[in-house]
């Protein structure tokens, strides 16, 4: 894949470092999802993917909103919907998590000035988080089922649509947009069991290649 890239962190409320790495890892994933990118189904979902989920933006504040959210719901919403949100928050804590030891191992440990796959997969290795990376993986392609049976329900449609103007009102803009988003996305797919799929079984393939050590492994088969 190309790496002759450069990348400012001006605006986008994130460190030098890890505006770099999102930068690169959202690349990587509009390689590798470039079929989903260009389908009609699934088009929708990749984009939110990787401009909501992955892309170059500090999405502290809209993940802090949903924590303080979520917390105040706890009691209103039903067991399945509040075992989503809890899951959500969970795997953002996760990932946030695994992207800062990255970030760190290729800016600090290894003064890596500019990301390329070799150096990627080198700080991946050196990381040593397998089962974290697999747990990762596991938890999008759940929380993603999960997430698919949720949005079908009308009511859970509606209560979006009426919490608009209040959570605007609230300060809660952005993480109502996002969620909007989001459900927009997977009512687009009408069934995301592919999307998902896909995704379980490219990324399980990559992280397998990156941890034998195989040449590039962000290589198209």
């Amino acid at each position: 894949m190309s790496d002759d890239f450069t990348a400012s962190p001006a605006g986008s409320g994130l460190s030098r470092s890890r505006y770099l790495l999102a930068e690169w890892q959202t690349r990587r994933l509009s390689e590798t999802y470039a079929d989903l990118a260009a389908s009609e189904r699934y088009g929708q979902a990749t984009r939110f993917f990787l401009s909501d989920i992955y892309g170059p933006t500090d999405f502290s504040r809209r993940d802090q909103d949903g924590e303080r959210v979520a917390a105040k719901m706890r009691s209103l919403l039903p067991q399945r919907a509040m075992r989503a949100i809890q899951n959500a928050l969970y795997l953002n804590r996760l990932t946030q998590g695994l992207d800062a030891a990255l970030a760190d191992m290729l800016f600090e440990q290894m003064g890596v000035e500019q990301i390329d796959a070799d150096s990627y997969a080198e700080a991946y290795r050196r990381c040593d988080n397998y089962a974290a990376r697999c747990e990762q993986i596991a938890l999008v392609h759940a929380l993603g089922c999960e997430l698919d049976v949720v949005v079908q329900k009308s009511f859970v449609q509606l209560a979006l649509r009426l919490a608009h103007g209040p959570a605007h009102l609230a300060g809660l803009g952005e993480l109502q947009d996002f969620l909007e988003r989001g459900v927009a996305a997977f009512l687009q797919m009408h069934g995301a069991d592919y999307f998902l799929d896909t995704v379980r079984e490219r990324e399980t393939r990559l992280l397998d290649r990156i941890y034998a050590g195989q040449p590039d492994p962000f290589a198209a088969d």
